[in-house]
């Protein structure tokens, strides 16, 4: 019987907000595995015993992000961890996307405003600001040209921080295509979802969001399969991944491109796609079992 620890986060006082997790570990239980799941900074935690440890919903790290990729390193030495180590140290940090970019993959394109820099921001079109590292759009708002000031004192309050900002066009298709996520798991395929932009014209930086407004369903493009496969070959030293998830957005010329490569800890909204579970639960037991 494999013994499986799905790493989450400590929510209290509020409910842990990953509605797959309890499907997730009765799917496993139901399978015959022994599944706890563990927060990943609880001291006590023996990730020894456990013959896997998947990162499933990890989703305070961004605001602690070199604890969290120590605590992967640590657990990743203790026994396998899926994502692996060195995937969650690349992955956490959002300047990967200039790695894409330079391995040729279709990509928002991005610059990076690092404490320190002056606030170049641009004359001639809307954008967006974030972290590095962040989650669930933290720290991230949109500007129009003449929000220099209010766009100004977000970079200050990321760098008084220690956060490198992301400096993005506002791609404009995702008002109307939408931004679409595709999951892969065990190296194949699992589902794929669409959801409505997440920032707000107006919106502050620190204002609470919706992270996946109308999530629904969907069917990915044979363009947008390509490019996600394309992203993910990319990724340094072709790890072997567990799971994976590719957001994806329309350029204006209305091809796709990644703005955002998920190899840490993505919602799977298996509520959303509940025939997914058991190709979920087939690829931990056979990850377990290597």
């Amino acid at each position: 019987m494999p013994r499986i620890a799905l790493a989450t986060y400590d929510s209290r006082p509020q409910p842990n907000r990953d509605r797959d997790l309890p499907v997730l570990l009765a799917a496993l239980r139901e399978a015959g595995a022994e599944a706890d799941a563990v927060c990943w900074d609880d001291t006590e935690a023996d990730w020894a015993a456990y013959d896997l440890v998947v990162i499933r919903s990890t989703w305070d790290y961004s605001w602690r992000a070199a604890e969290f990729v120590a605590w992967a390193h640590k657990c990743g030495t203790a026994t396998r961890l899926a994502n692996p180590a060195e995937v969650v140290r690349w992955n956490t940090d959002k300047r990967y996307v200039g790695d894409l970019a330079a391995a040729g993959v279709p990509v928002v394109p991005t610059r990076y405003l690092a404490p320190g820099d002056a606030p170049d921001l641009p004359e001639d079109h809307e954008y967006v600001v974030k972290p590095t590292s962040g989650a669930g759009a933290r720290y991230a708002a949109r500007y129009t040209p003449g929000q220099r000031e209010e766009a100004v004192r977000h970079l200050a309050r990321m760098h008084e921080e220690g956060f490198t900002a992301m400096v993005q066009p506002y791609m404009r298709a995702i008002d109307t295509g939408g931004e679409r996520a595709l999951q892969f798991f065990g190296g194949r395929l699992l589902h794929a979802s669409r959801k409505r932009a997440v920032l707000e014209r107006g919106a502050a930086y620190d204002a609470d969001k919706v992270p996946h407004p109308d999530l629904e369903p969907w069917t990915p493009a044979p363009a947008e399969l390509a490019v996600a496969e394309r992203a993910l070959a990319a990724v340094p030293d072709a790890p072997e991944l567990l799971y994976a998830r590719v957001d994806l957005v329309d350029g204006d010329d209305g091809q796709p491109r990644v703005m955002e490569l998920e190899l840490v800890e993505p919602n799977l909204f298996l509520f959303l796609h509940p025939g997914s579970v058991e190709k979920v639960v087939a690829a931990v037991l056979e990850a377990a079992g290597r």
